[in-house]
């Protein structure tokens, strides 16, 4: 006879030894909102794991929370294997409330605006739009995503202005709106954001317009700005406290003298200002930046000699061509002053 503690033992034991994973769990509304997904994608071969006679947790794509089986990421990257992910961001993808990152990158062949009913995704954030079709204009109702700590919609078609509500998006640490047809300037607004700002990715766009004084306020490891229509003053982003690593503001129409900036010794690595109308000598300060990898001011309209000493070397660490095409430059390793 077997005593009930054992028989209890062993049953433990049976269920010790085949346990139900994780992929084998599933939320059924959330694998329902999934196979609709599927469904408003025409069956892409891509999610083709999609299976609804398995657990959604396993599938492609979809990662869960191990303790609920919640759906918190949707990440849908195409490859150049597959050519037949096509149509528009499905309204559904609203429909999975406990979604803390979505994903769409690589898919030429995504068109359509920004769905709306991602504003119903409160708890998101990551939201990474990126290499697609996507158009029209970036929404407001983006700001409504109070979780969001990543706003990336780099390289699509999106058009009109950026929105100044963005700035009230509380957590956001990375803002990357770039490689798109955005118009129309800066918001002053994103003065506010909580310091230290989030890296502020704007490069290859259309904006045109002064820099808002009121961006000197944040002190974010990445600015660029780079290939727009930018005019005005720049220098509210040098400063001798600044934590700035990479600052880009090359290929605008800025204007401001360059002689009395200041630049952070030790966080700077990165400074291109090239193709601008700036004006002014080199700072002296730029030869006590310890770190200094990238550095370019080329075709601009600087005057004097090259500054020498310090920990920079700029006369021996950069060569010639991140000097020409200004004013009158000189001294090494451009030719002497006269």
């Amino acid at each position: 006879m077997f005593s009930g503690a054992t028989i209890a033992l062993s049953l433990l034991s049976l269920l010790l030894l085949s346990p139900v994973t994780l992929s084998d769990k599933c939320n059924p509304q959330d694998k329902k909102v999934l196979l609709q997904i599927k469904k408003d994608f025409n069956n892409p071969y891509l999610l083709s794991s999609w299976d609804p006679k398995t657990g959604c947790c396993g599938w492609y794509s979809i990662k869960c929370d191990e303790k609920t089986a919640r759906v918190i990421s949707l990440d849908i990257s195409d490859s150049p294997t597959f050519t037949n992910f096509t149509g528009h961001i499905p309204p559904s993808v609203g429909d999975l409330p406990y979604l803390q990152s979505l994903t769409f990158h690589k898919l030429p062949y995504l068109t359509g605006p920004i769905q709306p009913a991602i504003a119903k995704l409160k708890n998101l954030k990551y939201l990474y739009i990126e290499y697609t079709n996507v158009s029209g204009p970036i929404p407001p109702f983006l700001a409504e995503l109070k979780n969001l700590q990543n706003l990336h919609l780099s390289t699509n078609n999106l058009s009109g202005p950026i929105p100044s509500v963005l700035s009230q998006l509380p957590k956001l640490e990375s803002l990357h709106l770039d490689r798109n047809k955005l118009t129309g300037p800066i918001p002053e607004s994103f003065g506010s954001f909580k310091k230290p700002g989030p890296d502020l990715i704007l490069s290859h766009n259309q904006l045109s317009g002064p820099i808002p004084a009121s961006l000197g306020q944040l002190d974010p490891d990445r600015i660029d700005l780079s290939r727009n229509k930018l005019e005005g003053d720049a220098s509210v982003f040098f400063g001798s406290r600044k934590k700035t690593q990479i600052l880009d503001l090359s290929r605008n129409l800025l204007s401001f003298d360059f002689s009395n900036v200041d630049f952070p010794k030790q966080s700077l690595i990165w400074l291109d200002i090239n193709h601008n109308k700036i004006y002014g000598k080199l700072p002296v300060a730029l030869t006590k930046v310890e770190n200094l990898q990238q550095f370019n001011v080329s075709y601009n309209r600087l005057c004097g000699e090259v500054p020498h000493g310090g920990t920079a070397r700029l006369q021996d660490r950069f060569d010639k061509y991140v000097y020409l095409h200004n004013k009158c430059l000189c001294g090494s390793p451009l030719p002497k002053c006269k």
